[in-house]
Order: C-alpha cells, then sequence, then structure tokens
C-alpha cells in the first residue's frame, strides 16, 4: 500500500521564529527551506510512498520543492496549519481516493526513508495513527487510512489532542528521524547528531563557520 504524505510549509519569512538564538532572521528562511528540501527529498524516496504534495503559499518554497518532484497545493489562506492538512488531504484524495494519506511535518532534515517506511507500514494496521516527537509534546506524522477523515490536531500539545481524537500512538523504536523535527537550536543538534540531509548540512556548515 503506497501512501501519499502532505507536507505544510509556511511562508519561509515567518518559518522557524525559535531559532533565533541559532540562526539571524537572513538565515532562517534558508534553513527552513532545507529542512524541507531534505525532508520532501528523502519522503519521495521512501517506497512507501507514491507522492508528496506540499501545501504552501510560498513561492520559492513551492518552485524548489516542485523541482525534486513534490507537488505543490495552494493553501487555504488565513486558516491556519490544521486547515492547510485538511485542504492538502482533500486534494489528494480528490486525485487517489484509495491512497492512505499521512500529514508529516516539514521540518524532518535527519529523516531516513527506511524509517519512513517502518512508520508507515505501522500505521496502516490503525484508521487513525500518529507517531510523537522527539520531546514526546507533539506529533510529526499523523496518518489515516482510505475513508476516514485525517482530522488533524497540530499545535500545542498535539500528542494529547490527537490520542484524544482516537487516533492510535505508534509506539516504535528505532525510528528517531522520523520523530526528530527542529524548532530550537537543540532540536538542530539532534538532528545533526543523526545526520541530515545535504541541504540542511550544507546551511548548518556555514552557521557554523559564521559562529567561530
Amino acid at each position: 500500500m503506497q501512501w501519499t504524505l502532505v507536507v505544510p510549509v509556511k511562508p519561509l519569512a515567518l518559518a522557524k521564529s525559535r531559532l533565533s538564538d541559532t540562526a539571524d532572521d537572513g538565515v532562517r528562511p534558508g534553513l527552513a527551506l532545507a529542512f524541507a528540501q531534505d525532508t520532501v527529498a528523502a519522503a519521495l524516496a521512501c517506497p512507501a510512498v507514491a507522492d508528496v504534495a506540499v501545501v504552501t503559499d510560498d513561492v520559492r518554497a513551492g518552485r524548489e520543492l516542485a523541482a525534486l518532484g513534490a507537488g505543490i497545493v495552494a493553501g487555504e489562506p488565513g486558516g491556519g496549519l490544521n486547515a492547510a492538512l485538511a485542504h492538502g488531504a482533500a486534494v489528494a484524495r480528490a486525485t487517489r481516493p484509495k491512497c492512505p494519506v499521512a500529514a508529516l511535518n516539514a521540518d524532518l532534515p535527519a529523516l531516513r526513508p527506511a524509517e519512513l517506511a517502518r512508520v508507515l507500514a505501522a500505521a496502516t494496521q490503525f484508521p487513525r495513527a500518529f507517531l510523537p516527537d522527539a520531546a514526546g509534546i507533539g506529533t510529526t506524522l499523523l496518518a489515516a487510512a482510505p475513508g476516514r477523515e485525517l482530522a488533524p490536531a497540530f499545535g500545542t500539545d498535539s500528542r494529547a489532542r490527537h490520542r484524544a481524537s482516537g487516533a492510535v500512538e505508534l509506539r516504535l523504536d528505532a525510528v528517531d528521524s522520523v520523530r526528530q523535527d527542529v524548532d530550537t537550536g537543540g532540536d538542530l543538534r539532534s538532528a545533526l547528531a543523526l545526520g541530515v540531509g545535504p541541504r540542511t548540512a550544507a546551511v548548518a556548515a556555514r552557521l557554523l563557520i559564521a559562529g567561530q
């Protein structure tokens, strides 16, 4: 069973504000784009993934991610993250109605295709399922079987919110790359320790050189 992944990318100029202690305003948009590029490239390399739909209104992000092979879906204006994900899932389902759908964070620069495949294989056992982030508070992936609404509840304490919504929490070992999202400088260091994709590695190297 192959999946459609829905990946939300907010306007790059507004992305990753919590990384201000690590990257300044001039660097953060490029860093956020690198995260998304490495995430999408790894997702498209996963044999369990049929396609990736990126929900964004950012022209640069849309252009760069389309070049990797992602489909681009315009976001719902002013609707926020969950509305964007629901919209992206609806668009995906209109094209592939029998395909399971999963929302995947765009800030997983260490993502490994094999680990993503393990998570998606586990998710096929349930109508809805989710994977908590490395911090144990948020969510990095929310999956829905064919015919089931995605019903995203991302945001503060999304792990608890998704569990309360009836989604099954996936408890898997050795899928660290699918859990390690990046919001803070500490998160970025953890992702670098796992081994990030080439675009993130390049931007991070410039950060380290500038900080010397």
